[in-house]
């Protein structure tokens, strides 16, 4: 397996600035700066997809907070809910 591979993508001026200014910044070069940057989005939507899934099936077992559970959890959060 590859360590590693060249990938090409049009990016508009102002992303790009952002790129380079980050790049400079943190002295990193500009390919790890957007393979970082890539990698981050990539595993927060890992993450939104695999919390959604879990939450699905929870809900598709029937698994639902009670009308009781939720006024307690709301109680905690708005003191003054009746």
């Amino acid at each position: 397996m590859r360590k590693s591979c060249v990938f090409a993508l049009r990016v508009d001026p102002k992303l790009m600035k952002r790129l380079d200014r980050l790049s400079r910044v943190t002295s990193r070069s500009l390919s790890f700066v957007a393979a970082d940057a890539i990698r981050e989005y990539l595993d927060w939507n890992d993450y939104q997809i695999r919390d959604t899934k879990k939450a699905l099936e929870e809900a598709d077992s029937g698994d639902f907070a009670s009308r009781r559970d939720v006024k307690r959890m709301l109680k905690k959060w708005i003191p003054n809910m009746n």
